[in-house]
């Protein structure tokens, strides 16, 4: 009985029970896929973390930064009805009395007016700019906020009730929208690259 060459290159004669060790699996080892069939990771290699666009940078608005947005949505449309009630209301006291002192206050009305509609088109141009601005719409809205808590405050000098409610009403305001704008995620949020 021939047990065939030992040297031959291409395994054992036909007939001839397999011994393992010779390219095939033993029973358990679990077989190598072959040309074309998906790889398997081999155990031990951990998964490449996903890569995260713009070097890390957040894709999308914080929350902080959402809710400020809104905010500053809401103000500058408060500012706006305000504006127009006042001089709808300051042009028929001016109509009503017709006096050169009368005429002098509905002119400082009307400047006054003027000033709100001009902080209310602010607030809603921070908030438009809040998804493509960069630092300095970060900085102008922290003056921004700033100015609403110190107006706040001059409502509470006020003594009024009214005055003190309203002051409560923008000192919480103000403060939120400072409080989203000094956090380190409105930093990384306007200090993002901009592609």
């Amino acid at each position: 009985m021939s047990f065939g060459d030992p040297n031959n290159p291409y395994g054992q004669p036909q007939g001839q029970p397999q011994q393992p060790g010779y390219g095939y699996p033993q029973q358990g080892q679990p077989q190598q896929p072959g040309y074309g069939q998906p790889q398997q990771p081999a155990y031990g290699y951990p998964q490449a973390p996903p890569v995260q666009p713009y070097g890390g940078a957040p894709t999308s608005m914080p929350g902080l930064m959402t809710a400020a947005r809104v905010l500053l949505y809401i103000i500058g449309g408060l500012q706006v009805l305000v504006g127009i009630i006042a001089a709808i209301a300051i042009a028929a006291a001016s109509d009503a009395v017709d006096s050169d002192a009368a005429t002098g206050l509905a002119g400082l009305g009307f400047i006054v007016v003027i000033i709100l509609l001009a902080f209310a088109g602010l607030a809603i141009f921070l908030g438009v700019k809040f998804s493509t601005g960069g630092t300095a719409i970060r900085v102008i809205t922290i003056v921004y906020a700033s100015l609403m808590i110190l107006g706040s405050l001059a409502n509470f000098a006020s003594g009024q009730a009214s005055g003190v409610v309203g002051g409560l009403v923008t000192l919480a305001i103000g403060g939120i929208i400072l409080g989203a704008m000094v956090n380190s995620q409105a930093s990384a949020w306007f200090n993002r690259p901009r592609y």
